[in-house]
């Protein structure tokens, strides 16, 4: 039975959570007050649109709200996803997910708390995006992590450079000549096309590799690949953003940090708020000033200014002149694709960020639990289930060389123990498993296993 949700925002958020639920059991209403946005949303989704404001009483009133399962509130606006999380609660939404840029909201002193709203889980894009910069830069050298299993296994995305020794052999043969390396090939980006391999895939020059292994191999598996992790010391941050200020924040006290700003009072400012860390007052597009502050010795440079023309343009000019890794965020989640492939390092998006978060809430909420990768760079999606006594899989006593080939098995979880599959692995009942495919293939993976 499909699901009902009701999504109130297309923008960025709103329509590329709405674009990857509507490929699945879900019923999506939108509301939007900008005519061009709901046309386009009419004209590419499957999706009920209302023009309108999100806050308004007799426009909610036109969705039957009784009978939505997941209300959204994702517009930009912090109060117009409160106030819409308020109505709907009272007229029936049985789910409620906002979005908000505040924190101040779940501050512990907070006199105002999303909960007094009738909000059942609030997504933070901009902390979101920190954590997962945090998470690059304490493994430096991915293009990306996902974490699975509490932080147990982890999924590490790593663009195969010429110099890899991985290119011209194929997965067979690395798995053969690296035994005491436990890694799995779950997924290929290569081009513009991204497929689940097999054996006989043969790794070429600027794939985008991803692995899964338990968290302490990752960086053997790194190292493998030719793209060891860094020893970080020095971090750039350009921007005194929201996202700015979080990782400096947090950061300061691990790294030799130092925060560019454009705005002078807002530098001054910033270094007063943070002591541990050096802010100057410069521009991230100025090549001599970059070059004065020692970009060349850089180890990591994250550009997250406000305006994402800036952080791509920052972020390709630090690349060249030194940084060993550049992450410049974007909100634009349309340049993803082309931005990764212009000699950056890391795209981030707070935007990114916030979609999988919300989907891996709404997902779990389904007794699953679903890791989603990023919605446009990886047409792959990552799913834990549980081997049923009674699934097609067990019953028939099949081997791991049955797994269809659009499914790739990267971890079986047996209580406390993780093993990462060889040829040699049996699945048993109650084996938790940590399965890549398809978005098309997600129904088959469950029906051979649940």
């Amino acid at each position: 039975m499909e699901k009902k949700v009701l999504i109130i925002g297309a923008g960025e958020v709103g329509y590329n959570l709405a674009k990857t639920l509507s490929g699945e059991d879900y019923e999506i209403t939108i509301v939007d007050n900008d005519p061009k946005k709901c046309e386009y949303v009419g004209s590419t989704l499957d999706a009920k649109v209302f023009e309108g404001d999100g806050t308004s009483q007799r426009v909610l009133q036109q969705v039957n709200m009784e009978e939505i399962d997941i209300l959204l509130g994702l517009t930009r606006v912090d109060e117009v996803n409160i106030v819409a999380a308020r109505i709907g609660r009272k007229l029936g939404a049985k789910k409620i997910i906002c979005r908000l840029r505040s924190t101040e909201y779940c501050h512990k002193d907070a006199v105002i708390t999303p909960e007094q709203f009738g909000i059942d889980h609030v997504t933070y894009p901009e902390r979101a995006a920190q954590r997962e910069i945090e998470r690059l830069i304490r493994q430096s050298s991915a293009v990306e992590i996902q974490e699975f299993s509490d932080g147990k296994i982890m999924m590490v995305g790593i663009k195969l450079e010429p110099s890899s020794p991985l290119i011209g052999r194929t997965v067979q043969n690395i798995e053969l000549s690296n035994p005491f390396i436990h890694h799995k090939l779950v997924v290929v980006n290569r081009g513009e096309s991204t497929f689940i391999p097999h054996q006989d895939i043969v790794y070429k020059k600027n794939d985008i590799v991803y692995f899964v292994g338990k968290a302490k191999d990752i960086s053997k598996i790194q190292q493998m690949a030719g793209k060891p992790a860094i020893d970080v010391n020095s971090i750039i941050i350009l921007g005194a953003s929201k996202i700015g200020r979080l990782l400096a924040r947090s950061l300061q006290k691990d790294f030799n940090v130092k925060l560019i700003e454009k705005d002078k009072d807002k530098a001054i400012e910033m270094g007063m708020k943070y002591p541990d860390t050096l802010v100057l007052n410069g521009s991230g597009t100025d090549i001599a000033f970059l070059e004065s502050e020692g970009i060349n010795e850089t180890d990591i440079f994250i550009a997250v200014t406000d305006n994402e023309q800036t952080n791509i343009l920052s972020a390709m000019l630090a690349k060249h002149l030194g940084a060993k890794q550049v992450f410049p965020h974007i909100t634009t989640t349309s340049y993803l694709h082309a931005v990764r492939r212009i000699g950056v390092d890391v795209v981030v998006s707070k935007n990114i960020s916030a979609v999988n978060e919300i989907i891996n809430f709404i997902r779990s909420e389904k007794g699953k639990s679903y890791t989603v990768s990023r919605f446009d760079e990886l047409d792959i999606e990552a799913l834990e289930l549980t081997a049923g006594l009674d699934s097609k899989y067990v019953r028939k006593k099949y081997g791991i060389h049955k797994i269809p080939e659009n499914v790739s098995l990267g971890a079986i979880i047996r209580g406390d123990i993780i093993e990462i599959p060889n040829p040699h692995s049996v699945i048993q009942p109650n084996d938790k498993l940590l399965l890549f495919t398809k978005p098309s293939c997600v129904q088959k993976a469950e029906n051979l296993f649940q």
